[in-house]
């Protein structure tokens, strides 16, 4: 289990845990060792065991952080007036600038997913919170079962904006320019939010069938 850093260590901890989130992010779990964390982080090895116990505790941490920033970017954007189309697209946008903004970490998660058991399990626990409330927020447009059921949905915006930048250094050569690039993140952007239009649209038409 994780270590709880105190308050009046938070100084040190919270360098070491910015910089296992960069490792981490930059070259996977397996790819770092403690002692990279603490040259990282400007301390000696001994401190990063005191405040995290072991690298998969701080591992661990670095994760529920991710995904708690993850869901709190979601639901703030979200949560603001507006009409139902206009919260969709800013939850998209919110969705986009926090993946862009973190662009290491959906590649660092396939592969903790890739890793068997293990590395499943954390995901999932980290996952959780923020696919039930996603499925929760797209319960209102999306019926309760079904091919049109809200879990679909999550996967297929979820896939829609991560797919997207983890297979950017692929797409590169294929599409002749950075799909990374800011006028081609705008560009995929407008993209999202048209498929968002579509999607409330024909949800609309469905709803109206059945009445």
């Amino acid at each position: 289990m994780t270590r709880r850093p105190k308050a009046k260590d938070s100084e040190r901890s919270a360098q070491i845990l910015e910089a296992a989130d960069a490792l981490f992010g930059e070259v996977g779990f397996d790819g770092v060792s403690v002692r990279d964390i603490a040259e990282r982080a400007g301390v000696n090895k001994a401190l990063v065991f005191y405040y995290y116990g072991s690298k998969d505790a701080l591992f661990e941490l670095v994760v529920e952080r991710f995904y708690t920033a993850h869901a709190d970017a979601l639901a703030s954007a979200f949560a603001a007036e507006g009409s139902q189309a206009e919260r969709f697209h800013r939850m998209i946008d919110a969705y986009v600038d926090f993946i862009d903004a973190n662009r290491n970490y959906p590649r660092l998660m396939q592969r903790q997913v890739a890793g068997g058991t293990e590395g499943l399990e954390l995901i999932r626990k980290g996952l959780t919170p923020l696919f039930e409330w996603t499925e929760r927020i797209l319960s209102e447009v999306c019926p309760e079962r079904g091919p049109l059921a809200a879990r679909h949905f999550w996967i297929t915006f979820s896939g829609a904006v991560i797919n997207y930048f983890t297979y950017g250094p692929v797409l590169a050569p294929l599409w002749g320019g950075d799909p990374g690039s800011p006028q081609a993140v705008t560009e995929r952007r407008a993209h999202l939010h048209w498929l968002v239009d579509v999607i409330l649209d024909g949800l609309e038409r469905e709803s109206d069938k059945q009445e």
